[in-house]
């Protein structure tokens, strides 16, 4: 499918206008693919949202790897998700999409989410079966006539109508608490299902259109799935079918920081091998190799530091069983990310990993030690590979997620235009990566989008100045670029006339270890240096607004412009907007990942308070000065909203001028599109109303920061 030029695409949109929330949220989201075993057509999901809803729906899609128009698969629900596809025909079996959905068949309306199939070449879904603590993470048996997922059942019960006896009081009861003696209960925006545990249960499909048997493969044992996030990369299949392995976490107490170990189970005895088990190490995401002889997996020595990058790990098998574990990209400077997906002769693996602010899809040779690009981005987000054929889903911070089909000697050929029509008609701005010297003399990265109108020799001629307004990144071990963010949207913010900047500060993911690993213990230190070396060359451009000048931020970020405001001297910064920002490390200890409290800043804070404090926003308040918006939802469990309240209540009962937007719907992210058009209308007020009226037509000569003394 040819994608339209620039220049034919701006003919047919003559008249291009700066994106706006409306418009972003009509954007439709792809999923990850999964590709047919002849790789001639692949499967994803498409999401659309309604603003005036306030809904979402999402369904199946069909795509052709060789050309033709993409085809929807028919859909009775709003949520049809997670497809995957079988595999090769075994002995006559049919071929079947296998996904998870809500749906009502048959009279039975779901209640959990359910594991359906649908035929690719046309026909309805049918319910594969029907359980009551409900499935999620499939994946196919070999065979194609049995799977394999995830429930969360309550570990002291045998038997399906124990689990669905059980299920049934549950959902009846009366008493609304929530009761736990567990270490980790709660995962960002939900709590763990209350005396459960995930369970891998084993699926044998019955004839179309009816149920199948399900069993329990953990059932009366201690086995089980990690707690916080399960899911279809914790286990895998063996070629054979003879086997699943599975990421476990040994720990007799599971906590948020507990290190997983990987264990093999034969299907039919339910006999349990640990394959890799090391105190000092965290293993995950286990895949076998095609010949099932070997097993590839994440480890990252959490031993060494809690920093340390996940790397490639590979297992062997021999006639006794599994022999050593090694880690063979441990020369390699980067995160791996999963899926693994080894290459069909075993040589070599692919996944996705970050290098830059850009994530490509690598391919690491085994034998030589040695990774290499075979897709870049922009931001890959999904892929699949089968019959030679690789498919790709890729945004970038022009254009929201595409699918791409790459076939052996030919050019990469787009799958989908869904949002081509939409995009044409919008003015985006020109995006532009800079590298500046920040904290300690290194080069740090920083990305520009400027407004679509933009003209540098405007500016020259002492006719205009352009606002800068920083998007300060969350994490803090992440980073912004060449993505498409649908929260965080640069595009969208440059529209209305800003110059925006991200700074990949000290702390950002992709440029190795050492450079993550730099803020550790002494957090808010480099990372306000880095930001405040980007405002300073930003402030030397003819273009820039001295007085118009904006830091915002979410999470992390959150917890920077707050760190920011107590920090810096009054007028450095004309407003600051605070989302789900991390005011108080001790109160922080009611979030979800209290573990890595101690790791991250050098101490618990009941044995080292001072040090805590150090890096904590709220034991500066003293210097609080800059005008602020704080946001928080009462939904937020990685960030309590109490956070937020107290920054909010800092500020007034100090007499700075705040303004507070507290959604008791939404989490660590505004999810629902009338919450996030009231989010933008917010944000973008309060960076108005705190613009000066008129914007001087040189810059002042106060325009450079003078030296941060830093407080503590």
């Amino acid at each position: 499918m040819a994608e339209k030029s620039p220049e034919t695409r701006s003919k047919a949109h003559p008249k291009r206008r700066p994106i706006t929330i409306e418009d972003l949220w009509r954007i439709e989201r792809l999923g990850a693919p999964s590709l047919s075993p002849d790789g001639a057509q692949a499967v994803a999901t498409l999401t659309s949202y309604s603003m005036d809803e306030n809904t979402s729906r999402s369904a199946l899609w069909l795509f052709s790897t060789l050309g033709g128009a993409p085809r929807r698969l028919p859909a009775c629900g709003d949520k049809d998700g997670a497809p995957q596809w079988s595999p090769a025909h075994e002995r006559g079996a049919p071929s079947w999409i296998a996904f998870t959905a809500r749906r009502e068949q048959q009279g039975t309306k779901d209640r959990q989410a359910q594991l359906y199939l649908i035929a690719p070449d046309g026909g309805e879904a049918w319910r594969a079966a029907e359980v009551a603590t409900g499935s999620e993470a499939v994946r196919w048996h070999p065979g194609g006539r049995s799977l394999v997922f995830v429930s969360w059942v309550w570990p002291g019960l045998k038997g399906a109508k124990a689990q669905a006896k059980a299920q049934k009081a549950f959902d009846e009861r009366k008493e609304t608490a929530y009761v736990t003696s567990e270490a980790t209960y709660r995962h960002w925006d939900h709590h763990l299902p209350m005396g459960r545990v995930p369970h891998l249960h084993l699926l044998t499909l019955g004839a179309p259109g009816e149920t199948g048997t399900v069993r329990d493969l953990f059932e009366g044992t201690d086995w089980e799935l990690e707690r916080r996030e399960p899911g279809v990369n914790s286990f895998d299949v063996s070629p054979d079918g003879r086997f699943v392995a599975f990421a476990f976490d040994p720990a007799p107490e599971k906590r948020p920081d507990g290190r997983l170990a990987i264990a093999e189970m034969e299907l039919r005895t339910r006999t349990v091998r640990v394959v890799a088990q090391d105190a000092g190490w965290h293993f995950d995401t286990p895949r076998y190799s095609p010949d099932g002889r070997r097993l590839a997996f994440t480890a990252s020595h959490q031993g060494r530091k809690h920093t340390m990058p996940s790397q490639l790990a590979v297992v062997g098998r021999d006639g006794t069983g599994w022999s050593a574990w090694e880690v063979v990209s441990a020369e390699w400077d980067h995160a791996v990310h999963a899926p693994l997906h080894w290459e069909d002769d075993g040589s070599a693996l692919l996944f996705m990993a970050e290098d830059k602010a850009r994530t490509h899809l690598w391919r690491f040779d085994l034998a030589e030690r040695r990774a290499e690009v075979v897709v870049a981005g922009g931001w890959l987000g999904g892929f699949d590979k089968a019959a030679g054929t690789l498919v790709t889903l890729a945004d970038s911070a022009q254009h929201p997620a595409r699918l791409h089909a790459h076939l052996p000697g030919q050019p990469a050929r787009r799958l989908e235009t869904f949002n081509d029509e939409r995009m044409a008609g919008l003015a985006l701005g020109r995006v532009e990566e800079r590298w500046i010297t920040g904290a300690q003399g290194d080069t740090v990265q920083m990305w520009l989008v400027y407004p679509p109108d933009f003209d540098a020799a405007k500016a020259g001629k002492g006719r205009q100045r352009w606002p800068i307004l920083h998007s300060i990144h969350g994490g803090p071990h992440t980073c912004p670029g060449d993505n498409w963010h649908y929260r965080w949207n640069t595009q969208l913010f440059a529209a209305q006339g800003y110059v925006v900047a991200n700074v990949n500060y000290h702390g950002s993911s992709g440029f190795g270890h050492a450079f993550l690993d730099s803020i550790t213990h002494r957090w808010g230190e480099l990372e306000l240096q880095d930001v405040e070396a980007g405002t300073d060359a930003l402030l030397k451009e003819p273009w820039a607004d001295p007085e118009r000048v904006f830091a915002t931020g979410g999470s992390y970020g959150g917890y920077m412009v707050m760190w920011m405001n107590g920090h810096l001297p009054a007028g450095r910064y004309r407003a600051y907007v605070c989302h789900a920002g991390c005011w108080d490390w001790v109160g922080m200890f009611a979030d979800d990942a209290w573990a890595w409290h101690a790791k991250e800043l050098g101490a618990w804070y009941w044995n080292d308070m001072a040090r805590v404090h150090k890096q904590s926003p709220h034991a500066h308040a003293a210097g609080l000065n800059t005008p602020t918006l704080v946001i928080h939802g009462a939904l937020d469990y990685r960030v309590p909203d109490a956070q937020g309240l107290a920054y909010y209540n800092t500020l007034k009962a100090q007499g700075v001028p705040a303004r507070l937007i507290w959604f008791p719907d939404e989490n660590h992210w505004i999810l629902k599109p009338r919450n996030s058009r009231l989010w933008h209308a917010e944000f973008f007020d309060w960076l108005r109303r705190h613009a000066p009226a008129h914007a001087p037509a040189k810059p002042r000569a106060g325009g450079r920061r003078k030296a941060v003394k830093t407080k503590g």
